[in-house]
């Protein structure tokens, strides 16, 4: 058995807030194993990207912090590094592609002059090396005349060229682990699908271990080979893609899957939803954060917590559906 480049484990994530202390990510624990594409789904809110920016310590301190467990890569506890030695992690070991390219470019520079910063800062390049490594990487991901587009500022770029942008950056010093968050929000339903298209073709030729954060379930179908579901703060279901998609075990992972549009099918006069809201994280109930809006519950599941056990397919849940 492959060891895990990543081992995540009871991870917990607490931010501050004039009502009192949220807990974003609570007891999260997972594996990822080298050169696997691993979907982490949930809607807006469960904390699937404060997960992603845990294991690069971007957690902004305060109001957050992590409060509990351990991110184990490449032989060290994440948790326990100093922000010096995660410098050194970030890019050249793990690398982030953030949700909205726009916010995380610098608007005053160049994408040259970002490109050069972060290449010359993990590799001992001279600024006409690393300058040529940049323009290289851009042409890489698809940009056309990338040695006009690097003196351009970011506002000059559309939408999917900047996304490009930032995979170009993420992957220029051959990370083993890319975190993409959200990585095709905002753009049009071709550009996602060329984009998708691109993390795909780069994460097999640089042989990379990929987390995609997403709420698209579509998404996840087309590129992921393992998912993990998420709701409220927990890891409630974890499977292979085709049998997460054929026999989801998890009340909210099938409520997900049902709300799905499909053109195949007569068109209902409405979609299918889930009953009920997302409990408040100041006040969560002492059993499965689900029972309130589940149609499977059973008198346990409103006073104890589920635990989720098993690495390749397992869900969160005293009365799962049938496998």
């Amino acid at each position: 058995m492959t060891e895990p480049l990543l081992r995540v484990r009871d991870l917990a994530v607490e931010f501050d807030t004039e009502q009192g202390v949220v807990r974003a990510v609570d007891g999260v624990s997972f594996d990822i194993y080298p050169e696997e594409t691993v979907g982490l789904v949930g809607e807006s809110g469960c904390g699937k990207t404060v997960t992603g920016l845990s294991l690069l310590g971007l957690i902004p301190q305060p109001p957050g912090r992590i409060a509990g467990g351990s991110i184990e890569f490449g032989g060290r506890d994440l948790v326990q590094t100093s922000e010096d030695e995660m410098r050194e992690i970030r890019g050249s070991d793990i690398s982030m592609i953030f949700q909205e390219p726009m916010t995380a470019l610098n608007p005053v520079f160049t994408i040259g002059t970002q490109m050069v910063d972060v290449l010359r800062l993990h590799k001992p390049l001279s600024a006409a090396q690393a300058r040529r490594e940049a323009i290289d990487m851009l042409g890489h991901v698809g940009i056309p005349a990338p040695a006009r587009r690097i003196e351009e500022y970011p506002h000059q770029l559309s939408g999917g060229q900047r996304q490009r942008v930032m995979i170009a950056m993420a992957l220029s010093c051959g990370p083993k682990l890319l975190v993409a968050d959200e990585p095709t929000t905002a753009l049009d339903v071709t550009t996602q699908a060329q984009v998708l298209e691109q993390i795909n073709k780069l994460q097999e030729e640089f042989r990379m271990a990929v987390i995609l954060v997403t709420h698209d379930l579509g998404v996840v179908a087309e590129t992921c080979r393992r998912a993990m579901v998420m709701y409220c703060g927990k890891i409630v279901e974890t499977a292979p893609i085709e049998e997460l998609f054929a026999r989801p075990r998890h009340p909210y992972t099938m409520g997900l899957l049902n709300s799905i549009p499909r053109i195949h099918e007569q068109r209902p006069e409405r979609l299918p939803v889930i009953p009920g809201r997302v409990p408040d994280l100041l006040h969560l109930p002492p059993g499965c954060r689900f029972a309130a809006r589940c149609e499977r519950v059973l008198d346990r599941c409103r006073a104890e917590q589920p635990e989720l056990s098993g690495r390749d397919s397992a869900a969160a849940c005293f009365n799962p559906e049938p496998a």
